[in-house]
């Protein structure tokens, strides 16, 4: 009889599990993943990137919710972009803010043109333009008929002409996590020209493109490839004009904004650091599928606390390596050196920090 009443409660745990495993298997998931080639063994905590805490001694203004970009104007004065839209100015030395005006969008990467227009790379707006006096202007939101949806961080030449990457084509702003789970590049390197309008197309199938930087000498400009840890060079002037090489390659982490220093380096900002149970999914698209399944259970994320400042010199070389892992700096999205100090911007923090260059 006791083996008679146990059936059922085993066929009910049979069953319980059968709708976990198919669960786990077969639920359907909003990307259709490929394979990469297999990772790179992972640099961190070795040579320039072993490990510190230096950013942890920023000091930290606050701003409100996501300063992701932060550029100064002629007179010295610092702003930035928040997750609601809002275009603000802070004064440094008071920490007094002023809001300028609201993108309706979401504000990103951001700099200064000729003209004292600050050229706004807007997630949701697309590339657009704010006047000394507030007035916001769209300059382009399309490329080849189709509308962009996840423009992200501009450079400005001498000659005016903006260059800015357009993320992806695949998922709009607040859904880039499904980019690392898919691999499937869709990202561009953009021009545009204010004289004219004219938009022309440098790169493409770029692993979700991210910080843009021209060289001191605007013979190149750079483009990152978040997701693939890497940074690409498209070549301006000069015998290599018009082809694209690798900058910096196999990198400690996903890779947000860079920034040209004074010194004609870089300083490139890591948003998160590389996680190892994701370097060895890269091959195993049908793995990747059962991870995302698991996180939408428990809530987990490969997206780590844990942020970088590096710097290049002008020829790809790493130079110095500044991190934190104690959640004072965390998704620093930005670092652009002014006056001997680093400011650092975020994608979720609450501030900007500040630190002294190295």
């Amino acid at each position: 009889m006791d083996s008679v009443k146990k059936r059922p409660v085993l066929a009910g745990f049979l069953a319980i599990l059968g709708i976990f495993f198919g669960y786990l298997l077969l639920w359907p998931v909003p990307f259709d993943p490929v394979a990469g080639p297999p990772r790179a063994a992972n640099p961190a905590g070795t040579g320039i990137f072993a490990k510190n805490n230096a950013l942890a001694a920023a000091k930290m203004i606050e701003t409100g919710h996501g300063p992701e970009g932060t550029a100064f104007d002629t007179q010295g004065r610092l702003y930035t972009g928040l997750t609601d839209g809002r275009i603000l100015r802070l004064d440094v030395a008071s920490g007094a803010i002023e809001e300028l005006a609201n993108t309706g969008g979401r504000p990103l990467g951001i700099e200064f043109d000729a003209n004292g227009d600050l050229i706004i790379a807007d997630a949701n707006k697309g590339l657009i333009a704010m006047s000394p006096d507030g007035i916001i202007r769209e300059l382009a939101t399309e490329f080849d008929g189709k509308r962009m949806i996840f423009v992200d961080d501009v450079a400005i030449d001498r000659d005016g002409i903006i260059y800015f990457s357009d993320a992806t084509q695949r998922y709009a702003y607040g859904h880039d996590l499904i980019e690392l789970f898919e691999r499937r590049p869709s990202g561009r390197l953009i021009t545009y020209n204010p004289a004219n309008g004219e938009m022309k197309l440098l790169l493409d199938d770029l692993y979700f493109a991210n910080g843009v930087a021209l060289s001191k000498a605007q013979d190149f400009v750079l483009v990152n490839e978040t997701f693939d840890h890497r940074i690409m060079r498209y070549w301006l002037k000069g015998p290599k004009a018009g082809t694209a090489d690798v900058f910096a390659d196999n990198l400690p982490g996903y890779i947000d904004n860079i920034t040209e220093a004074p010194d004609g380096g870089f300083w490139l900002a890591v948003v998160a650091p590389r996680v190892a149970e994701m370097d060895n999914l890269v091959d195993k698209p049908f793995l990747r599928k059962v991870v995302w399944r698991v996180m939408q259970l428990t809530g987990d994320s490969p997206v780590q606390m844990h942020s970088y400042a590096v710097k290049f010199d002008a020829d790809g070389n790493v130079l110095a390596s500044l991190e934190d892992d104690s959640g004072h700096i965390y998704m620093m999205t930005s670092v652009l050196q002014h006056k001997g100090q680093l400011f650092l911007g975020s994608l979720l923090n609450n501030a900007i920090g500040i630190i002294d260059a190295p």
